[in-house]
């Protein structure tokens, strides 16, 4: 007596199947839109025309890697956190979150220093490059820190084909493991 292969267990592994290598199918195509995006961050990057400062999500995500600015009217708080300076030094990075004219709020990397210890600014006018994250980076540091290292688009991550061939791994081991699984299934004794 052969035994059936059971219909319900085939058609969820090929569905789940057919998932991961859509998905793989699909990271391909994140790849080819995060190279597309980075190289447009680097043509971004050469533009000397200032753009206005961002006041919308849309609006930041065209405006990074271009120069900009605003006015800090008030620092409404100081944060530190690891950075790299324009030598390429690590250390800390200092940004102050400020109440900017028009409205709303902003973030400034004022600079880079050795130690974790924020610096005293009252805010003011700034001027820099718009950095992932939002973040306007001076381009003049404050009095008694130093330049960061300039954001670069480079450094933006494009795991997209790693994730596309893990998913097809996946793929592959599902159905590597279902046919162990049938075979196995087809060679221990039938129940009398």
């Amino acid at each position: 007596m052969t035994r059936r292969v059971p219909i319900f267990a085939t058609i969820v592994v090929a569905a789940a199947i057919a998932t991961m290598i859509a998905l793989g199918i699909w990271q391909f195509g994140r790849a080819e839109w995060k190279a597309d995006l980075i190289a447009r961050y680097g043509q971004a990057q050469s533009m000397s025309s200032e753009v206005p400062w961002p006041r919308s999500e849309t609006d930041l995500e065209q405006s990074l890697f271009r120069w900009s600015g605003f006015t800090c009217e008030r620092v409404l708080e100081m944060r530190s956190g690891a950075g790299t300076s324009a030598r390429g030094e690590k250390g800390w990075r200092h940004v102050a979150r400020c109440a900017v004219d028009g409205g709303g709020e902003a973030e400034v990397a004022l600079g880079w220093s050795q130690g974790p210890q924020a610096p005293q600014w009252p805010g003011g006018e700034v001027r820099g490059i718009i950095a992932p994250g939002g973040v306007l980076q001076a381009a003049q540091p404050v009095e008694g820190l130093a330049p960061l290292a300039p954001p670069d688009p480079s450094d933006l991550p494009n795991n997209h084909l790693a994730y596309a061939g893990q998913w097809f791994f996946f793929a592959l081991t599902a159905l590597v493991i279902y046919v162990l699984a049938l075979r196995r299934r087809r060679s221990s004794p039938s129940p009398r």
